[in-house]
C-alpha cells in the first residue's frame, strides 16, 4: 500500500505529510496568551488610591506586577503596539506614527497615512507571523497595524474603516451575534468611545469562546481619548479606567465559562503613560510666520507647501525639511528660532536619534530631521494658522493629557501584570523594558522570537512555565 502512494502520488505524500506537521504543531501546545493593552494605562495608576481597578489589583497581588514598564520612542500607540509584539524599538520594526509619513517632494507638505497595511508599516516578524508559521491560532483585536495581516485567524484591527477590514468570517459571525449592527463603518465610526470598547470586548470574548485562539492581542481605547480631553488622574480618566478594568473581568469570566482559565497567562499593559501640559507650542505657525511654511484657512485648512514642518508627537515633535536646495539654511534657520521659542527645552540631532531607539533619516525616510523636545508644562501641535506660537490648555479643545514625551520621563512608563499559567505569584518587578514583552510570551507558548532584541522576563516565570 504504501510503496504505491509514495510511488504513483507524489503530490499526496506532500500534502499528507503537510497536513501532520501543521496539526502537530497546532497540537504542540493546549497553553494560550492573551496580551491586553489599555491604552494610556500609566503605571502610577496601580498605586493610586483614587484609581477604581479592583481588576487588575487583583490580578497583581495573585500574579506577577512591575513597578512600569519603559516604553519606546516615540511614546504613541502605533509605534508601541508594534514593539509589544514585535520585540524590538521603532528603528527596527519602522512604526513611527500612527500610520505611515509620506514625502511627497520638494516644498510639499508630509504628512501621516493611517489606512496603511500591515506589510507597507511592519518592517520585521512579529509574534502573529512567528506563531502562525508554526501552526498556532492567533487574534488581534483592535490591534494597531494589522491592516491586511495574513497571520492572522481572526482579526478586527485597529485601522480606518475597522469593519471593511475585519476578516470576513469574524465580520459575519458578529453581525449574526448582534455585536455589530452591520458592515457601515461610517456608523461604528459614530459610535461613542465606551461603546466601541464594548463592542471590541464582546468580539475578543467571542473569538475565545469561538476559536481559542493560543494567542490573542485586544486593545482597549477610551482611556487614551479620555485622558486627552480631561487630564490624567481626573474623574473622567478614572472613570474611563473603571470601564477597561470591567472589561478585563469579562474577560476572565469568559475564561471561567470556556474552561480555559487554567491553561491562560493574562498579561495587561499600556502602550505609553500620560502627563498634563498647561501649554501648547505651535513650531509650524513659528515656520509659517518665518516664511518657510505657507497654510491656507479655506474650508479645508491645512498646509499647503512647506520648507520645514513638524509632526507632533505629542511631548516631542518631529522636524522635516522638504527641499534639498534649501536645507541648510532651513535647518539654521529652524534651529535659530526654536533654541529662542519658549516651550522648547532641547533641540536633538540626528546623531543622538540611535540612542533613542530610532532610525537614522538617511536609511528610514519617515525618520525627521530633528526632533523638538517640550519643557516641562508644554507640550506640541501641528497647527499651522493663527497668530500665537504659544497657546493655553483649554477643555474646548480636548488637550489637557498628553503622551509622546522621551521614555525617559517616568510618568510614560506604562502599567504591566502577568497573571495565570506559569506566571510566579507574588513576583515583584522593577522597571521592564517593553521589547521583553514578545519574547517572554513566544517562550510560554513553548517557542522562540526570532530577531527580537529583548529578553525573557525569566524573574515572573514559575518553574514549569516553559514546560
Amino acid at each position: 500500500m504504501f510503496p504505491g502512494i509514495f510511488g504513483a502520488q507524489p503530490s499526496l505524500v506532500v500534502a499528507l505529510l503537510w497536513f501532520f506537521l501543521t496539526f502537530a504543531a497546532r497540537a504542540s501546545t493546549n497553553h494560550h496568551v492573551i496580551l491586553i493593552t489599555i491604552d494610556g494605562l500609566a503605571a502610577y495608576y496601580l498605586t493610586d488610591a483614587k484609581a477604581p481597578i479592583p481588576t487588575l489589583r487583583k490580578l497583581a497581588a495573585e500574579g506577577a506586577v512591575a513597578e512600569g514598564m519603559r516604553v519606546s520612542n516615540p511614546a504613541i500607540t502605533w509605534p508601541n503596539h508594534t514593539t509589544l509584539v514585535a520585540g524590538v524599538p521603532p528603528a527596527k520594526h519602522s512604526v513611527l506614527f500612527n500610520g505611515v509619513l509620506t514625502r511627497p517632494g520638494a516644498g510639499k507638505p508630509v504628512r501621516v497615512e493611517p489606512a496603511s497595511t500591515m506589510a507597507t508599516l511592519v518592517a520585521v516578524p512579529t509574534l502573529f507571523d512567528e506563531l502562525h508559521r508554526a501552526g498556532y491560532r492567533t487574534a488581534g483585536i483592535n490591534w494597531p497595524c494589522t491592516r491586511g495581516a495574513t497571520t492572522l485567524d481572526d482579526n478586527f484591527p485597529d485601522v480606518p474603516d475597522q469593519i471593511t477590514h475585519t476578516t470576513p468570517r469574524l465580520r459575519e459571525e458578529l453581525i449574526a451575534a448582534r455585536i455589530l449592527e452591520g458592515t457601515n463603518d461610517a456608523s461604528f465610526r459614530g459610535q461613542s468611545g465606551p461603546a466601541k470598547d464594548q463592542t471590541w470586548t464582546a468580539a475578543a470574548v467571542h473569538v475565545l469562546g469561538k476559536r481559542r485562539p493560543h494567542f490573542m492581542a485586544f486593545h482597549l481605547l477610551i482611556t487614551d481619548s479620555t485622558q486627552h480631553k480631561y487630564g490624567p488622574q481626573s474623574p473622567a480618566a478614572y472613570t474611563a479606567i473603571a470601564l477597561a478594568d470591567a472589561q478585563v473581568a469579562e474577560v476572565l469570566r469568559t475564561l471561567d465559562a470556556t474552561g480555559l482559565r487554567e491553561q491562560t497567562t493574562l498579561i495587561i499593559t499600556a502602550d505609553h503613560g500620560f502627563e498634563t501640559a498647561l501649554k501648547i507650542v505651535n513650531p509650524n505657525v513659528a515656520f509659517r510666520k518665518a516664511g518657510l511654511l505657507t497654510a491656507t484657512t479655506s474650508a479645508v485648512p491645512g498646509i499647503v507647501a512647506a520648507r520645514a514642518q513638524i509632526i507632533s508627537e505629542g511631548g516631542i515633535a518631529m522636524v522635516y525639511f522638504t527641499d534639498p536646495a534649501t536645507l541648510e539654511s532651513d535647518r539654521s534657520k529652524v534651529i535659530e528660532l526654536m533654541r529662542a521659542q519658549e516651550g522648547v527645552a532641547e533641540i536633538l540631532p540626528q546623531e543622538q536619534f540611535a540612542a533613542l531607539g530610532l532610525p537614522d533619516p538617511a536609511k528610514n525616510r519617515q525618520m525627521s530631521d530633528l526632533i523638538l523636545v517640550a519643557s516641562e508644562g508644554y507640550a506640541f501641535n501641528n497647527e499651522a494658522n493663527g497668530d500665537e506660537v504659544v497657546t493655553e490648555v483649554t477643555l474646548a479643545a480636548g488637550n489637557q493629557g498628553h503622551h509622546g514625551f522621551l521614555s525617559r520621563l517616568p510618568k510614560m512608563n506604562a502599567a504591566f501584570i502577568a497573571w495565570g499559567r506559569g506566571i510566579r505569584s507574588g513576583a515583584r518587578l522593577g522597571v521592564i523594558e517593553n521589547i521583553d514583552v514578545a519574547p517572554t510570551i513566544a517562550a510560554l507558548l513553548g517557542q522562540k522570537l526570532s530577531g527580537a532584541d529583548g529578553r525573557v522576563l525569566s524573574q515572573m516565570l514559575a518553574d514549569d512555565a516553559l514546560r
